[in-house]
C-alpha cells in the first residue's frame, strides 16, 4: 500500500472535494437548523452508510456495470430530487409550534434514511468514485484492498466536515428564539428545495 505522504495527498484531495457544499450538505444544514445538530449528524450517518455501499460496489469491480445503468440512476436522481423538494415545501407550510412538536417525536431513523436516500439520489457520487479513486491505485497492488482503504479515508474526511456543518447549523438554530422558529423553517425549507433543484438540474 502507498506510504503516508501519498495517503495524506489523497486525504487533501478528498478534503477539497468534500468542502464544496452539495445536495447532501443542504439537507444536513436544513435538518440541523430545524431539529438540532443531532438530526444533522444522523443525516451524516445515513450518507456514510450509502457511501459504504458505493465503495463496496467499486471494490468488487462493478463500476462497469454501474456505468451501464444510466436509466436506473436517472430515475433515482429524479425521485430523490422530488423527495427533497416535497420536504422543503412541507417545511415552508409548517408553523413554528407544529415544527417543535414534530422535532420532539420524529424517530431518529428517519433522518438516517434521509441521508441514505439523498446520497443514492445523486448517482454521480458513485460514478465520481469510479473515476477519482482509480487515479490513486497502484496497479501492482490489490485494487480491491486499495479501494477499501482509500474509500475509508474519503469517508473519514466526509464524516468530519459534514459533522462540522451539522454542529454549526445546529448551534445557530439553538440561538433562535421561539418567535423565529417560523423563519428557521423557511430557511431550512429553502435549503431542501435548493438541494432538490440541484439534483434535478445537475448535468450527468
Amino acid at each position: 500500500m502507498a506510504d503516508t505522504a501519498f495517503l495524506l495527498s489523497f486525504a487533501l484531495a478528498s478534503f477539497l472535494i468534500v468542502i464544496v457544499p452539495g445536495p447532501t450538505v443542504t439537507v444536513i444544514i436544513a435538518n440541523s437548523l430545524k431539529h438540532g445538530a443531532r438530526a444533522g449528524l444522523l443525516n451524516v450517518l445515513g450518507t456514510q452508510i450509502g457511501l459504504t455501499m458505493m465503495i463496496a460496489i467499486l471494490a468488487v469491480g462493478m463500476s462497469a456495470v454501474v456505468s451501464s445503468m444510466g436509466s436506473v440512476f436517472e430515475i433515482l436522481r429524479i425521485a430523490g430530487a422530488a423527495y427533497l423538494i416535497w420536504l422543503g415545501i412541507k417545511m415552508w407550510r409548517s408553523d413554528g409550534a407544529l415544527g417543535e412538536k414534530e422535532a420532539a417525536v420524529r424517530p431518529m431513523g428517519s433522518f438516517v434514511l434521509q441521508g441514505f436516500i439523498v446520497i443514492w439520489s445523486n448517482p454521480k457520487a458513485l460514478l465520481f468514485f469510479g473515476a477519482f479513486i482509480p487515479q490513486f491505485i497502484d496497479p501492482a497492488g490489490s485494487a480491491a484492498m486499495q479501494t477499501v482503504v482509500l474509500g475509508s479515508i474519503f469517508m473519514v474526511v466526509a464524516t468530519l466536515f459534514d459533522s462540522v456543518y451539522a454542529i454549526a447549523a445546529g448551534g445557530a438554530g439553538g440561538w433562535l428564539s421561539r418567535e423565529r422558529v417560523r423563519l428557521t423553517e423557511r430557511i431550512s425549507g429553502t435549503f431542501l428545495i435548493g438541494g432538490g433543484l440541484w439534483l434535478a438540474f445537475a448535468r450527468r
